[in-house]
């Protein structure tokens, strides 16, 4: 089954290419959460980023680096990476999303100390 992105990657649907390698592409997200919100998606199609092969997982990474360093010095801003695998769970992809104090404020969760401890007992391993 062919994917949305791997679509986008072929050209079937337009994009906003800003960059592209042997093995990823990188595009503007059409439904940005600040300007310049950067999608980047290895060209194989897999549902999450840890089911990439080696190779793969490490050329992601590098591709994510590279163009977060570029936004950086363009934009001026500093840039959030997020993995969700939840908003297109079918092809896997990582969010670059540049932002300053002003943007990132009131996206915090407060926990308790004890809720924290709670969570890190869950976690833990």
């Amino acid at each position: 089954m062919s994917t949305v992105f791997s679509k986008i990657i072929r050209g079937e649907i337009p994009s906003y290419k800003v960059y592209e390698d042997e093995k990823n592409y990188a595009f503007l997200d059409i439904n940005p959460e600040t300007a310049g919100h950067v999608l980047v998606v290895p060209k194989v199609e897999v549902g999450k980023v840890y089911e990439l092969d080696d190779a793969d997982y490490e050329a992601l990474w590098r591709a994510v680096r590279k163009v977060a360093r570029n936004m950086e010095k363009v934009l001026g801003k500093r840039i959030l990476i997020k993995v969700i695998g939840t908003d297109l769970p079918d092809h896997a992809h990582v969010h670059l999303v540049p932002f300053d104090a002003e943007w990132y404020q009131g996206r915090v969760v407060k926990m308790t100390p004890v809720a924290m401890e709670e969570m890190a007992g869950k976690l833990r391993f």
